[in-house]
């Protein structure tokens, strides 16, 4: 169990009241953070908060202020700005049910375990979490916390619920800003036979701890190295990926036929006619019909 928890509060459906702790379901993962350093000396180099023609100041005269225009700015005292912060609220209102499906996943943000504050609100929590399931529904509504409204989603997780924060309209742009471009024409049907094939072929359950952030293991190794070497200067030795021979152009179907492995499937084994792109046909025909030699 998490030393603290995120909130404390009530769920509440209509007139039923839930008793509940929020804990966060993820954590930091193992990045490394790095110091200046002033490499004469070997020590950190700190920062001054300076005005340009001016020099250090105090935080005392330090305001905080929004540019309005270039150079121009709306100054704000701490006060000021405490005194519009969101009153936080021990409730959270499910205002409203979705499907499970209907929010798109550029919306979510970061999840939190919602568990049950002691044994007498376990009743309706579970009753809560197995009308979610079987009704197929996320509940909505809005956590007060620290001074911020955030926007939440609840749904059923095994035996519990996950709370999730998910970002208001205007923090998500429209997909359609960037795809809006792209030919809408159908991949030839081969190709897309033999791309299902290598999909199925690799398909396996998910286990995230067979991932690893390979850049932070090179950096373990890298720190190690150097603490073992006492400040003698290290060179990693990195691989450099083997850039593909014969151009940039790409015989996309014998690149996927070798994918697989076996040759393709059967539809596959067709020699594709309509479906075959310019750049293929191109590649073909050269190597049928050898360059002619030149002459002065």
């Amino acid at each position: 169990m998490a030393a603290r928890a995120y909130w404390q509060g009530q769920i509440r459906l209509a007139l039923v009241s839930i008793p509940v702790e929020i804990y966060p379901a993820t954590r930091s993962g193992a990045a490394i953070s790095f110091r200046q350093i002033h490499e004469p000396t070997g020590k950190p180099i700190r920062y001054e908060k300076v005005v340009a023609g001016v020099g250090p100041v105090d935080r005392d005269e330090i305001l905080k202020g929004y540019e309005i225009s270039k150079g121009n700015y709306v100054l704000l005292e701490d006060e000021e700005i405490e005194a519009v912060k969101i009153e936080s609220r021990k409730t959270l209102d499910l205002v409203q049910f979705v499907e499970a499906d209907a929010i798109d996943v550029l919306y979510y943000e970061k999840p939190y375990f919602v568990l049950p504050a002691d044994d007498l609100a376990e009743e309706a929590y579970a009753v809560l979490r197995d009308a979610l399931r079987e009704t197929k529904k996320v509940g909505l509504g809005q956590l007060s916390v620290r001074g911020r409204e955030q926007l939440v989603s609840l749904k059923p997780c095994g035996r519990g619920l996950v709370l999730e924060v998910l970002r208001y309209a205007d923090e998500v742009t429209r997909a359609q800003t960037y795809f809006r471009a792209l030919p809408d024409a159908q991949a030839d049907a081969d190709m897309l036979d033999l791309a299902r094939t290598i999909i199925d072929k690799k398909t396996a359950p998910f286990k995230p701890e067979e991932f690893h952030d390979r850049y932070v293991d090179a950096l373990h190794r890298l720190i190690d190295k150097k603490k073992k070497a006492k400040g003698k200067r290290v060179i990693e030795d990195v691989e450099e990926p083997a850039s593909p021979r014969g151009g940039n152009v790409i015989d996309l179907m014998a690149a996927l036929k070798k994918s697989v492995g076996d040759g393709g499937s059967r539809s596959a084994a067709k020699k594709p006619t309509a479906g075959k792109s310019p750049a293929s046909a191109t590649k073909a025909t050269a190597k049928r019909q050898p360059a002619k030699r030149r002459t002065a």
